[in-house]
């Protein structure tokens, strides 16, 4: 039987409910409406500022607008570097959805158009930011446009830039390269990074969640695009350079080698060249043996190459012409202990004969009449021991010790290049001095309208002389017959030096090196060769000095040069009638 309840006859519906308790829940209520009021007006009205700021910061993005980096072009405005289109692949993670057979296949599609195994692919997806990660950056354009045709939810793409380097491997070592950020890290690229680079723009979004641009709000800062680098390299002549460099290394068998091309007239470096080498668009797996620049960053011992700078400080004192006679006899000298030795006894020698047979005792015997101070003079005087002002990174000074340290022995050893260091560079441009009457000129890696004016150090009779010796030593009887060419006369000087290891020689390891110049009454160039540890020979007029003949010739061809010498044919018609065949 159920019981029924009369609510209507309950005891508190007939008691009274107190006043103050109505009027309280009437005020609370009131209190709260109250304190709406007051929030929104805070929010609405006095913070609203500090809120705007609050929902830009968690939706409004500034974009930047990376500027199009500047190009570096030879000395005909033929590109060297430049920038063009590259797609960025990035993802938010959390948004892909691996359990999709759909967009399992689409990955595996997205894998091989990066050339990235799968497997690489999903651990980048399973990285602990669910927010950001990038996938591959720096991909060909055409390979972003066709990930994206793929249509994966949670795989985007970014608009960057990318270096190209046309001339390849030949040029790497000017050029250099940039990283990923599109900022230079060797090379001409980190020389002129802040040039190149210029600045970039930006462009104030609204995004959705999903990193959507929704709108676009306030101005966009259009992006100001880097300025052109126009090098004083010729990229004809710097690829010529490097192939007769890279032949005469595999040739010989040696570790390495340098060139170096430099008008005599402006200091401009028109080549400069190194092997071995890299490519600079492709850069897996490289070593310092390839990316370091050996003709400006590696010194070495000059060995004879120093001797014209020796002998033409000789001539400037007047104790000396090219005449006077000194005795080599018998083939060697001791000094202070030490025996300097020539590889031939060659008897009793002119000055100029000194540097045509390329005699340590006949330069020693000079040297001997030098004060060591004027010597250590004029080397720091033609560039010696002093860093290069060359706008390229990681230019060594090499080594030149103050002359009041010298001992007699040293003092000899320097006369014919031991004991102090030269960059191939130095060695280069030591050289301007006997093409420019006497003066030395800075050498540049831009190019330039005006020729310097240069710094004197010899007279223009001394250089006139001394080129005259250079030719010598290039000519029938001299050491460095193997650098004549056709057509043009050439000058110039070999050097052969043991290479240093440790606090001595290393045994069996040479360097050797030709520096010249051609035509040698009107030089327009200079080209300085070395080799490093020739298996072959070890001799610079044998190794080094056939570079040099093939670059000289070359190189004064494309420069429009006029041979100063006959060209004798090659090719004698023969005077009997061949049979028709």
């Amino acid at each position: 039987m159920t019981r029924s309840v009369l609510y209507t006859s309950s005891p508190l519906l007939a008691s009274k409910t107190p006043l103050w308790r109505s009027k309280m829940i009437v005020a609370m209520l009131g209190l709260g409406f109250l304190g709406l009021g007051a929030r929104a007006a805070y929010v609405q009205v006095f913070g609203n500022d500090f809120f705007k700021r609050q929902g830009l910061v968690r939706f409004a993005r500034t974009l930047e607008l990376p500027a199009n980096r500047g190009r570096l072009l030879d000395r005909n405005g033929l590109i060297l570097a430049s920038s063009v289109p590259a797609a960025s692949i990035w993802a938010i993670p959390e948004d892909v959805d691996h359990n999709d057979p759909e967009v399992q296949a689409k990955l595996k599609t997205m894998a091989q158009l990066m050339d990235m195994p799968l497997a690489t692919l999903q651990k980048k997806l399973a990285d602990e930011d669910k927010t950001f990660v990038w996938i591959k950056r720096q991909l060909d354009w055409d390979v972003g446009q066709k990930i994206l045709a793929l249509n994966v939810k949670g795989i985007y793409n970014r608009k960057e830039y990318k270096r190209q380097y046309p001339e390849g491997e030949a040029a790497a070592h000017v050029v250099g390269f940039t990283n990923v950020e599109d900022h230079g890290q060797e090379g001409m690229e980190l020389a002129f990074d802040k040039e190149l680079a210029g600045k970039p723009g930006s462009r104030r979004v609204i995004k959705d969640r999903l990193g959507r641009v929704v709108e676009g709000v306030g101005e966009e800062v259009p992006p100001q695009d880097g300025q052109d680098i126009q090098l004083s390299i010729d990229s004809k002549v710097q690829y010529y350079a490097f192939q007769k460099l890279k032949e005469q290394v595999l040739a010989q068998k040696a570790k390495a080698g340098s060139v170096v091309v430099m008008d005599a007239h402006t200091g401009e470096l028109l080549a400069l060249a190194n092997y071995p080498t890299y490519d600079p668009g492709h850069r897996k797996n490289l070593t310092g043996e390839q990316l370091r620049n050996r003709a400006i960053t590696d010194t070495f011992e000059p060995g004879s190459t120093m001797k014209p700078i020796t002998i033409a400080l000789a001539l400037e004192t007047g104790k000396f012409k090219p005449t006077t006679i000194v005795d080599t006899t018998p083939g060697r000298i001791n000094v202070t202990g030490s025996t300097i030795s020539d590889t031939h006894n060659y008897g009793v020698l002119t000055v100029a004969g000194v540097i045509q047979k390329s005699s340590n005792v006949g330069t020693t015997k000079i040297s001997q009449q030098l004060s060591a101070q004027s010597m250590w003079e004029t080397y720091s005087a033609v560039g010696f021991g002093q860093k290069p002002q060359i706008a390229f990174p990681g230019a060594a000074s090499g080594r030149l010790r103050p002359y009041k340290t010298w001992r007699p022995v040293e003092q000899a050893t320097m006369s014919y290049g031991y004991g102090l260091s030269a960059s191939l560079l130095q060695m280069a441009r030591s050289y301007t001095t006997f093409a420019n009457g006497g003066r030395v000129i800075p050498a540049t890696m831009l190019r330039i309208n005006e020729a310097p004016i240069g710094v004197p150090v010899f007279s223009p009779r001394t250089a006139d002389e001394v080129r005259k010796m250079l030719a010598m030593a290039a000519g029938p009887g001299g050491t460095g017959q193997k650098a004549q060419t056709v057509g043009y006369s050439v000058g110039g000087k070999s050097g052969t030096a043991r290479k240093q290891q440790g606090k001595g020689y290393a045994a069996g390891k040479y360097r050797a090196w030709f520096t010249g110049m051609a035509p040698i009454e009107n030089p327009r160039i200079i080209v300085a060769v070395m080799v490093d540890e020739p298996q072959l020979s070890i001799y610079g007029g044998t190794v080094a000095a056939p570079v040099f003949s093939d670059v000289v010739q070359q190189t004064l061809r494309l420069m429009g040069v006029q041979p100063d010498m006959e060209v004798k044919p090659l090719i004698v018609a023969n005077p009997v009638e061949e049979p028709a065949l």
